[in-house]
């Protein structure tokens, strides 16, 4: 009786410590997790548009990022790594130097930011001394992959260049080569407009009469609008010489949309309003797209779009290279998304990959009517040495970029 007890009594000191040993387990393996610190740094301007249909959610992009945070801690729970995002909201007139600085003292390692330009720009500059990574998902300028490059600053966002050029790409190959260019007058719609050109002039398109339309700072919706649109289109498409299409390059929505059925002369309307070219449409559901549009309709209760797209890749594209890195180390993940054999998945036909002369991830451009996806740029034929991806927007030897 005495030697059952004394068994029962080892027994249980054995699962004690068996229980013990399993805790202090968890307890180390929790002291080991790993957290990586994201921010996401956005402008908390208001885009205006023409139709309440087209008005940006108000977590356009952002909503991106963090389904992408979920997918990288579904890896990183089982690796020690906790991935975590802040949202950071800038004024448009706020200078983003202090913020970024204090971020950084907060143990963040990557920044990614849908900021205009000169914005950008400061939050890179800050940045660079601390080796934090930036990423670019929001801003298309070709100034940013150029003579404004940085070292620091990869874009997931394709710049202006990309999208003309996969636009371009179609209608030359349609045979639409004939193009009648309506610009905007604010800075954005001359900077498309002139992307547009030498998209033109790249692949053999003429632009037969370029006229702008000016804002004179009207009300977008008013009960005579209909009316009033209906006069003034016609009138001022009248009299361009023959052409196939209406270009229109009107990155601020104040006029594109009103083109589409009104133009004097019937023709298709591309660009800024009809067939648009962008990064990722809500409609795309090919080469496995479908998943991540069912994933990310779960998650926010709407389709996926253009900034969403390039958010959650800009913050997969952390989450991939740090699984996959020698290190977690900042220097470490930085060299390894750099190097030329780093790609990551993207829905789009192809592993994307870096271009090493400026950071412009390459990516095939979609073009869409608004309901669809109509076709997906590079188009037949547009030939590459290394690349097809790299027909899409400055190649390597015209670059004015000098990474520094």
């Amino acid at each position: 009786m005495a030697e059952r007890e004394m068994r029962r009594a080892g027994m249980l000191c054995l699962l004690v410590q068996a229980f013990l040993a399993l805790a202090l387990a968890r307890v180390a393996n929790a002291a080991e997790t790993i957290d990586i610190r994201i921010a996401y740094l956005r402008s908390s301007e208001t885009k205006l548009a023409i139709s309440v249909l087209d008005a940006p959610p108000k977590d356009d992009g952002i909503a991106g990022a963090l389904v992408a945070i979920n997918d990288n801690n579904t890896t990183g729970q089982f690796i020690n790594q906790k991935f975590y995002l802040e949202d950071v909201k800038l004024n448009p007139d706020q200078d983003p130097a202090k913020i970024v600085s204090e971020l950084i003292a907060k143990g963040t390692s990557y920044i990614v930011t849908d900021l205009p330009a000169a914005m950008l720009l400061k939050t890179a500059d800050t940045a660079k001394a601390s080796g934090v990574l930036v990423f670019n998902a929001g801003a298309t300028d070709d100034s940013l992959r150029e003579e404004n490059c940085r070292a620091n600053v990869l874009h997931t966002a394709p710049a202006r260049s990309m999208l003309a050029d996969g636009l371009a790409q179609y209608l030359v190959w349609k045979q639409w080569r004939n193009w009648f260019l309506i610009s905007g007058s604010h800075e954005n719609d001359k900077l498309w407009a002139e992307a547009l050109k030498r998209a033109a002039i790249r692949f053999g398109a003429v632009v037969v009469e370029e006229r702008v339309f000016e804002d004179r700072g009207a009300s977008r919706q008013t009960d005579s609008g209909n009316v009033l649109i209906q006069r003034e289109i016609p009138v001022f498409t009248q009299g361009a010489p023959e052409h196939d299409v209406v270009v229109a390059a009107d990155e601020s929505e104040v006029f594109a949309t009103y083109l589409p059925y009104r133009t004097w002369i019937a023709r298709p309307v591309v660009g800024s309003a009809g067939l648009v070219a962008s990064s990722w449409h809500p409609s795309h559901e090919q080469w496995g797209a479908k998943q991540i549009q069912n994933r990310f309709v779960k998650a926010t209760g709407r389709r996926m779009n253009s900034k969403d797209m390039q958010a959650w890749t800009a913050v997969r594209i952390i989450g991939e290279a740090t699984t996959r890195a020698p290190s977690t180390d900042l220097a470490a993940v930085t060299t390894f998304i750099k190097s030329p054999d780093f790609s990551i998945a993207a829905f789009k036909g192809q592993r994307v990959t870096f271009r090493q002369w400026n950071w412009q991830l390459r990516q095939p451009v979609l073009l869409s009517d608004g309901r669809n996806v109509v076709s997906v740029s590079p188009q037949e034929g547009f030939l590459h040495q290394f690349s097809e991806l790299d027909t899409l927007g400055i190649d390597q030897p015209e670059t004015k970029c000098k990474l520094q």
